[in-house]
């Protein structure tokens, strides 16, 4: 096994100290010379037609500078379909529809104007149901396409289709069968900071835009095509990144609101700055979709997997974002996890009057196994076979192709499974506590773990620059969105280079000044810029060892002829000092260049400073700057047959709880918690088990607490007092993390992609121990104590 100099310790994250004495800039704290405030109008109806906007009385309001609608703007068509505008004109679909916008000298001016824009509907029927969407007869939410056509249904024109095998003749022939419906409710991201951007023009007319995004350069081109639609077609973008307080996939799409920015600091020449408070975070952004499944399983009278049936209906809201793909990674653990021949995978996904979805961590992958993992047990019950042991008997193996064409290089599943059961004691335990109201219980997850092709280029470049001192400079377009990227990267670089880690700077969130990157989702950002990294650091050495090699022959001669003037004090190794020095006999660890067959030779080592500064002021100096350009052996899905190798590694993993059920109030109280995820290599332990830990406690929240309500389309609990996220105080049990490391030849150093799968099996799990505790299946999530009562009461009232 290679033995690494940091790659798999602890270190410290190069962005926590800014973070923690609060010097780090967000975009709370942005200020820019002579900058104005936006605030925007939001519809008063779910769903209405827009009869007239009279906004006289917010332009005569002293300080306001100006106040624009759909009617006085180039209309700027957004989102996955380009089904949505920044500014409505004619009809609102949502309550957070955007009908005008003011820009003024301070926050509360702005608020004021907003509120003496007068706005006249005409209210029509909504939709908020998204089997109801389908009925016959049920009103249009978009009435034309994007194309203009005409609609005649509320479908989304984004289908998901996966078939494999014969699911109709293993249902025949399957011994045991498990039939199930399961829920998943709308989810708020709750990012600590709230959303927010700062638009201004350069006097060229091009556009600098700060703004909470995880994609610069798929939102540069965005921004670019709004600057088209401004009549400046032709200019420019440059999207700068403050830091962010969380994002968790609301800033994979672009917004209403940075439009909106970019249209007010167009018409008054002065950057604009609109945040987003609290409440309309929860209000005005895009939650997780909510799920409905239908799910069909069946196994052979051995327990082997034969079919799986899966049908989803997704409630996409009233405009179509990145969210309607989520699909495309749902048919990851519906084709892959466990090794099942035969399945059916369709999707519905349906327009309503609710409040449009967007990514979430994850990317469906949660609301997928949810089902999958809850009805498994259900399977392995009705076959007679322990849960664990059932999923050891179908679990994913290395070196396998799925029906999907994924292709698992590394895979370790099965000690993933072994070593949470041990956690538990799983033997002991399960089955064996219902009279206390105590279980156990597990679930499995599998998803994208080098990087995950969505886009054209799956690409990551680094510029590594190195100054006179030895620093490094390694210049990226990923984003820190605080889970740890400019740690990976930094850890990755200073092995990949022989650097220490305290010589390496991360530099990003530039489009002017960094490498394309696709962007920070799908659990890419290490693997892709660690990879690219890697291939940048081997240009580097290359040309260090080159300058080592033309620096030691002078230097050599120089020892020996000292050593005929006066012996030294300690011993000088005879030396072949006409011998050439080949740069391949060189090695840099630690910031010192030594040749490999000596390493503790001291005349024959140097600092990396020494070279660099030499390599510098000599004449006709020179300099180290390196490039890399990395994109992975990956494919888009042909989406006629939903195939493809859409990953370079697959991460899976396992997660399981002990819980104990309150019978008289209903309340799940979690005593232990064990996970253990097939993470290739770690390479800095601390910022990995941070981001398992935060995804487990995010899967809490999902499984137990979360719940985004709504009333026939508004929002109406916006806010952390009402909207239930767990808190330090609320995890009060142990979480045991162990990485499994299968070293998996795509990775950097081995290592694969973690960022989202904590959280993914992490309801499931709890579910089949709080079934194990008293019997009885939640299928609608969160399992409040309120559905936990229900279930009781109806099982007692049937008995």
């Amino acid at each position: 096994m290679t033995q690494f100099d940091f790659i798999g310790t602890e270190l410290p994250r190069p962005d926590a100290p800014d973070k923690a004495a609060g010097k780090a800039v967000y975009i709370h704290d942005f200020v820019r010379p002579g900058m104005l405030y936006g605030k925007i109008k939001y519809s008063r109806y779910a769903h209405a037609r827009i009869k007239a906007i009279d906004t006289s009385k917010a332009e005569r309001l002293a300080g306001v500078r100006a106040v624009i609608t759909g009617c006085n703007t180039p209309q700027i068509r957004i989102g996955f379909i380009k089904d949505n505008v920044a500014l409505k004109r004619d009809k609102v679909r949502q309550f957070r529809d955007e009908v005008a916008a003011v820009a003024a000298i301070d926050p509360e001016i702005a608020a004021e104007a907003v509120d003496l824009i007068e706005v006249e509907y005409e209210e029509l029927p909504g939709v908020f149901d998204p089997e109801e969407a389908l009925q016959e007869g049920a009103p249009l939410v978009h009435e034309t396409d994007a194309r203009g056509r005409p609609k005649v249904d509320n479908r989304v024109p984004v289908p998901w289709k996966f078939v494999a095998g014969d699911v109709e003749k293993a249902k025949q022939e399957a011994a045991f069968v498990a039939e199930g419906r399961f829920s998943t409710p709308l989810i708020q991201q709750s990012c600590m900071g709230t959303a927010g951007c700062v638009a201004e023009f350069d006097l060229q007319g091009n556009l600098i835009i700060h703004t909470k995004t995880q994609i610069p350069f798929l939102a540069q081109n965005d921004f670019n095509a709004a600057l088209s639609a401004m009549g400046l077609k032709g200019k420019n973008s440059r999207v700068i990144v403050p830091a962010l307080g969380g994002s968790f996939g609301t800033g994979l799409d672009t917004h209403g609101y940075e439009y909106i920015a970019i249209l007010l600091a167009y018409k008054t020449g002065r950057p604009v700055k609109i945040v987003l408070n609290r409440e309309e975070e929860f209000a005005y952004l895009s939650p997780r979709q909510p799920t409905r499944t239908h799910i069909i399983q069946g196994c052979s009278r051995e327990g082997k997997l034969t079919f799986r049936e899966i049908r989803m209906l997704l409630d996409n809201g009233a405009y179509t974002s990145w969210g309607a793909t989520t699909p495309s990674v749902m048919m990851l653990p519906i084709s892959s996890l466990y090794r099942v021949p035969n399945v059916f995978y369709e999707t519905t996904i349906v327009y309503t009057n609710n409040t449009y979805c967007q990514a979430m961590r994850g990317y469906g992958n949660p609301q997928a196994a949810w089902a999958l993992e809850s009805n498994l047990d259900e399977l392995a019950e009705a076959a007679g076979i322990d849960p664990y042991e059932f999923r050891l008997l179908n679990c994913n193996i290395p070196n396998d192709i799925t029906p999907m064409g994924l292709n698992i290089t590394s895979c370790g599943h099965e000690e993933c499974l072994r070593t949470v059961a041990e956690k538990l004691d799983w033997k002991a335990k399960r089955g064996q506590q219902r009279g206390k109201a105590r279980g156990v219980g597990m679930a499995s997850l599998f998803h994208v773990g080098g990087s995950g092709r969505v886009y054209r280029s799956d690409g990551t470049g680094i510029i590594m620059k190195l100054d006179d001192f030895g620093h490094v400079s390694v210049i990226t377009g990923g984003v820190e969105m605080g889970q740890g990227f400019h740690s990976a990267l930094a850890v990755a670089t200073a092995e990949a280079l022989g650097v220490t880690p305290d010589r390496v700077m991360v530099v990003s969130g530039d489009t002017a000044t960094c490498p394309w990157d696709v962007g920070t989702h799908a659990s890419r950002g290490a693997f892709t810029s660690c990879n690219a990294a890697i291939q940048a650091a081997q240009k580097a050495r290359k040309r260090i060892f080159e300058l080592a090699a033309e620096h030691f022959m002078p230097r050599v001669h120089f020892r020996m002829k000292l050593r005929k003037k006066k012996e030294p004090d300690f011993e000088i190794p005879d030396l072949d000092y006409e011998r050439y020095c080949d740069p391949s006999e060189f090695d840099l660890k630690k910031n010192i260049v030594f040749l490999r067959e000596e390493p503790d030779n001291p005349f024959l080592q140097l600092s990396i400073e020494e070279i660099l500064r030499e390599a510098h002021f000599k004449e006709q100096g020179t300099m180290i700057v390196t490039e890399a350009f990395y994109d992975p052996c990956n494919q888009m899905i042909d989406m006629k047959t939903c195939r493809g190798n859409m990953s370079a590694a697959y991460i899976t993993g396992a997660q399981g709880a002990e819980v104990e059920v309150d019978t008289e109030t209903g309340r799940v109280k979690i005593l232990r918690f064990a996970a253990a995820h097939d993470v290739g290599q770690v390479i800095n332990q601390q910022t990995i088990k941070g981001q398992i830990y935060g995804g487990i406690v995010q899967g809490l929240g999902y499984a137990l607490c979360e719940e985004f309500k709504t009333e026939k389309g508004r929002n109406l609990n916006p806010n952390f007092l009402d909207y239930k996220i767990l808190s330090a105080p609320d995890v009060d049990f142990p979480i045991d993390i162990t990485c499994v490391e299968t070293h998996d030849p795509e990775g950097p150093f081995g290592a694969k992609g973690v960022g989202e799968p904590g959280l993914v099996p992490t309801a499931p799990a709890i579910a089949n121990a709080v079934y194990d505790a008293i019997g009885l299946r939640i299928t609608d999530l969160p399992i409040t104590p309120q559905k936990v009562l229900a279930a009781l009461k109806a099982r007692k009232k049937a008995a």
